[in-house]
């Protein structure tokens, strides 16, 4: 599954996330303060394996 890195360009939340989550954001805005997001606020996560 892919991960990703979410930085909300309002409060500077970060945190990482997996695609549904990602999903989620993108409709609903930052978990945190509720800002809308988009696409440019994902960082697609290396896998460490």
């Amino acid at each position: 599954m892919s991960r990703h890195e979410f930085t909300c360009p309002d409060c500077g939340q970060a945190i990482e996330v997996n695609e549904a989550m990602r999903e989620a954001i993108l409709s609903h805005g930052c978990p945190v303060c509720g800002s809308s997001v988009t696409d440019v606020s994902f960082a697609a996560k290396q896998s460490t394996n």
